[in-house]
């Protein structure tokens, strides 16, 4: 103890003090740290921080709205909503959702399954964004997440409606697809009514009425534990959900237009001549919508957009044709109303028709005689046609022409509608940089040369001649409903031109078409009915010319793709229109061989459904007639 006593004594008193200042400045740089590291973390990191540990917690998830209903004008429904499984990776303890995906398709190989993820995220998500490991898996796929959670933190399954297309590729072209806003969309939006991983209308009905159809987002605050699961709502909004749309189609007509082309490419278009109301809308080749839904591919998005037959095409609104004979009555009613020939002037046909050095020919080799306006457009005869072609010119045939709504789009409710072409001189001249010549017009008095026109313009032009003159726009919706079947709003008839044309002209026109269908020698016979009830027009249209020698037995020869197309354009019943039927087959021959019984089985399908609904027990009866028939 003394030597203790005595240690202590020897230091000296300003050695004690150094010492004693070396300790404070080393505990005052040690606090100084630590308070420096607090404001760092509570005022630089302080919202970064809080952020995550609110995460960790709370986590704001959107919920998906459901889309409207799509109807036919029956009311039955041809879209609906059904849920989707999606597999999302929320970044939480880790944010290595590479090895998350591993672990999963792991988990999958074990079941014989595979991960089929069209999502593309980096090995490391970013802090509190959602990554898409899959979309919409199967019920085997969800059971074998749910089975491991515990092993996937950060996995969670979310359920999101997508789309069921219950009629598949008969009604694709017209309703269309839906899938995720692009980041073109995004970028295009100035309204904000975007976000990413919204779905909207890609094409058809869903993409022109989507603004209808989306309704709005909701959002749930949902309280996590440490392994990113879903343990209690702390609060919802709930999502609007869209607005019904009923469309005009009748989707037992469109069902029996699309069994009538089978698979043979081409599109049909009926219409209700006394408003406009599209029944039926159909192109062939089609594609199902339904492989849009858990996302495509780019190799089967590469296959569908690449594939030749334009499956992705409709070809009702946008496939361009020459309209051939159909075009025919367009002639007719111009020449009349100019007063350059009346019902009873004839010309003579012996089969071919000179101007200058061009020898044009008449599909009837030995001609048709004498042959007033009536027959000319029965037998359909090719040289009456020039004749009143080079009495007209070319300015005024598409002056009469656009009268009928040719030359540009019709304003269907639907996108990517085109217009076709009726040419002028000015047009050739401006476009060709190259003179309009009389042997041009000699050819577009018979629908071929440069005019093209679509299935529904064609549909058009009958459909107004067949009620007596006035022009409407064709139109596919009839109301928007809410969601609880309220209506917000009726579409009616819009009425967009009425025929510079006397009624007596439209009446001799309509006659002879009645005769195409009903008198012997008609080209459309095939579609002549008991009730003699149609009046139409046969049409086929050269895609290239062939030389005299190559028609006939020898044109089996030519390709396939450079066959004729077959058209054929009617309405009824005469007198008292109530639909109207143009059906293109493209490469297919002669439209009153092909085209025709395709119209004829649409027409024979409207008034066997109308005499059904007016007798309801009828085809009862008949059924059972039928049956004792058939009985040994």
């Amino acid at each position: 103890m003394q030597q203790i006593r005595d240690r202590l004594d020897g230091y000296e008193p300003g050695q004690l003090k150094q010492r004693f200042k070396i300790l404070f400045i080393i505990v005052s740089i040690a606090l100084s740290l630590l308070v420096l590291r607090m404001w760092y973390l509570q005022v630089i990191k302080g919202e970064e921080l809080r952020q995550r540990s609110e995460n960790n917690s709370v986590r704001l998830r959107k919920i998906r709205p459901m889309r409207g209903l799509i109807m036919d004008s029956t009311r039955r429904v041809l879209v609906d909503n059904q849920p989707s499984f999606d597999l999302v990776f929320i970044p939480n303890r880790t944010r290595d959702v590479g090895q998350i995906v591993e672990k999963i398709r792991a988990l999958y190989a074990g079941r014989s399954l595979t991960l089929s993820s069209l999502s593309s995220f980096s090995d490391r998500a970013k802090p509190f964004v959602p990554a898409v490991i899959e979309k919409n898996i199967s019920m085997e796929k969800l059971a074998v997440v749910e089975t491991h959670a515990l092993e996937l933190p950060g996995v969670v399954v979310e359920v999101t409606p997508v789309r069921k297309y219950l009629n598949g590729e008969m009604t694709s072209l017209l309703i269309g697809f839906t899938g995720e806003v692009s980041r073109e969309d995004l970028e295009r939006d100035t309204t904000g009514q975007f976000a990413s991983g919204d779905i909207t209308g890609k094409f058809g009905i869903e993409k022109f009425l989507d603004y209808h159809l989306r309704g709005m987002s909701g959002a749930e605050q949902v309280e996590v534990n440490v392994a990113g699961k879903a343990v209690r709502s702390l609060g919802k909004i709930n999502a609007a959900p869209g607005d019904n749309v009923v469309l005009t189609i009748d989707s037992a007509l469109q069902e029996t237009a699309w069994n009538a082309l089978g698979d043979r490419p081409g599109a049909v278009a009926v219409l209700d001549p006394r408003s406009g109301a599209v029944l039926a809308l159909v192109s062939s080749p089609s594609f199902d919508p339904n492989i849009f839904n858990g996302g495509i591919s780019s190799d089967d998005w590469e296959n569908l957009s690449n594939d030749p037959r334009h499956p992705m095409e409709n070809r009702s609104i946008s496939g361009q044709y020459p309209p051939g004979s159909t075009y025919k009555p367009v002639i007719a009613a111009a020449a009349l109303e100019e007063e350059l020939i009346t019902p009873d002037t004839t010309f003579f046909c012996n089969g071919a028709f000179e101007m200058g050095d061009r020898t044009f020919h008449c599909w009837q080799e030995k001609g048709h005689g004498h042959v007033n306006l009536h027959r000319a457009i029965v037998e359909s005869c090719d040289v009456y046609f020039y004749n009143l072609g080079k009495l007209l010119g070319v300015d005024r045939i598409a002056a009469y022409a656009r009268a009928f709504g040719l030359s540009a789009p019709l304003g269907i409710d639907l996108p990517r509608e085109k217009g076709g072409l009726i040419p002028t001189k000015q047009w050739k001249l401006s476009r060709l940089k190259e003179p309009w010549q009389m042997g041009e017009t000699i050819s577009l008095a018979i629908g071929q040369g440069y005019n093209l026109v679509t299935p529904l313009q064609l549909a058009n032009v009958y459909a107004t001649l067949a009620n007596g003159g006035t022009l409407y726009r064709p139109r596919l919706v009839k109301q928007l409903e809410s969601s609880d079947g309220h209506v917000i709003k009726e579409y009616g008839p819009e009425k967009i031109g009425v025929l510079p044309f006397r009624p007596q002209t439209i009446a001799v026109i309509n006659r002879a078409l009645w005769g195409v269908v009903n008198e012997k020698g008609g080209t459309g016979y095939i579609l002549k009915r008991k009730e003699e009830d149609v009046g139409g027009k046969t049409g086929t249209a050269q895609v290239i010319g062939l030389p005299r020698e190559e028609k006939g037995g020898k044109t089996r020869r030519v390709s396939a793709a450079f066959r004729d197309h077959a058209l054929f354009v009617c309405f009824a019943p005469y007198g008292n229109p109530e639909i109207a039927v143009a059906v293109i087959l493209e490469n297919a021959g002669h439209g009153g061989a092909v085209a025709a019984p395709v119209a004829r089985k649409i027409i024979d399908a409207y008034f066997a459904k109308k005499k059904m609904i007016q007798n309801p027990t009828q085809p009862q009866r008949d059924d059972v007639r039928l049956q004792e028939k058939q009985k040994p």
